[in-house]
């Protein structure tokens, strides 16, 4: 019994004492802290000022960087290229967007407590059965965790059940969220359809339009970013992970020494799928607005790109890949945005022929070449009795 617990400790604690999570910590929280103080303290003829633009536009990448981690952790380490995580997403940020449409009650543009404008401009006469429970905080912030959870629990049974794997599951991941895209631009649905949810007012009480409210959903997302790569490197340095590698690498024969895959495949795909749903949750309130193009596959198929850019099965890599493609992304959009894709598509080869570990990779072969360098010096000194 002593065994088992000191086992179940050591994994559950063991990403505190890895240098590189050490490092990424430090680093991620180093940045979100110093964003903050030049934010509140510098004035903003200053140079040294963080605007609260700048400070919206970083808190939306922190939640791209969140998303990216959830993908590595299922391509990465259990060998399933999901190309639907955009679904996952996009489901978070649905059921955070109608916990905040809930809360504009009677302030609307047709002054309704009960539906939100869009609904009464459809002639929706009563709010449909699954709105309720979302003016309430904490029942929303449940189905953000449950919503992509249950769809990647049902989706992950059946796939996983049937031995669907490879290309034929991405195929399966990508029709998935192509068909969810499809029904939520659909009236009917009760999502707003093309317009999706937007116009938010507060959010637990903090009127979003507000400098302070924008900072606080930046530090959260940070955060939510450093708990969610917590738990994925509990999750891969765990026995599990161990076994989750195994299965990526030679799934036949873990069967065969009497692992269930299935099981280990539902239970990381579900993990994986919920670390999307809170990344989408905390991106719509940021940017204001949730509509069916965030299920859309290319985003789904961008985000694959973002962790081969930085890196599979590194994790950090996945935030690396995510932080300059985005950054890239905004600064090209404005000056080239017909060539955007292409520029993405060409960039994704590029890594794919030259860095197939991705910038993660390289930094590890630097590393590594530079401690060799040293202990091979080290070595001649004391061959030569310096």
């Amino acid at each position: 019994m002593t065994q088992s617990t000191n086992y179940g400790q050591s994994w559950l604690t063991r990403p505190f004492t890895e240098r590189s999570t050490q490092i990424f910590l430090a680093v991620l929280l180093g940045a979100v802290a110093l964003v903050t103080f030049l934010n509140l303290t510098m004035p903003e003829d200053s140079a040294l000022h963080v605007s609260t633009y700048t400070v919206t536009l970083m808190g939306k990448y922190l939640c791209y960087a969140l998303l990216a981690v959830a993908v590595d952790l299922v391509w990465g380490y259990l060998g399933i290229l999901s190309l639907g995580h955009g679904a996952f997403f996009a489901l978070g940020g649905y059921a955070m967007g109608m916990y905040l449409m809930r809360q504009i009650g009677d302030r609307g543009v047709y002054g309704n407590p009960e539906l939100p404008d869009f609904m009464v401009f459809l002639n929706w006469q009563e709010l449909p059965w699954y709105w309720y429970g979302f003016d309430m905080a904490w029942f929303a912030f449940l189905m953000v965790l449950l919503a992509p959870g249950i769809l990647a629990f049902i989706f992950g049974y059946l796939a996983f059940r049937s031995r669907v794997t490879g290309v034929y599951l991405s195929i399966i991941t990508q029709a998935l969220t192509f068909a969810l895209m499809l029904a939520f631009f659909r009236n009917e649905m009760g999502f707003g359809g093309n317009n999706g949810l937007t116009d938010f007012m507060d959010i637990l009480g903090f009127d979003l339009r507000t400098d302070g409210a924008r900072l606080g959903l930046f530090v959260a997302s940070g955060i939510a970013l450093a708990i969610g790569y917590l738990i994925c490197r509990a999750i891969v340095g765990s026995k599990l992970g161990r076994v989750s590698v195994a299965c990526r690498d030679a799934e036949a024969r873990t069967r065969f020494i009497g692992y269930r895959v299935e099981r280990i495949q539902l239970f990381v795909f579900v993990v994986s799928a919920m670390l999307a749903g809170v990344a989408g949750a905390l991106y719509v309130p940021q940017v204001g607005i949730i509509n069916p193009s965030e299920f859309s596959p290319l985003f789904s198929i961008e985000v694959v790109v973002w962790v081969a850019l930085g890196g599979r099965a590194t994790l950090y890599g996945a935030v690396i890949g995510a932080l300059i493609v985005n950054y890239a992304k905004t600064v090209f959009t404005g000056v080239m945005p017909d060539a955007w894709l292409f520029a993405l598509g060409a960039l994704f080869v590029l890594v794919t022929v030259f860095l197939p570990k991705g910038i993660a990779g390289l930094l590890a072969g630097l590393t590594q070449k530079k401690a060799s360098t040293d202990k091979s010096v080290a070595g001649t000194a004391q061959e030569a009795g310096v």
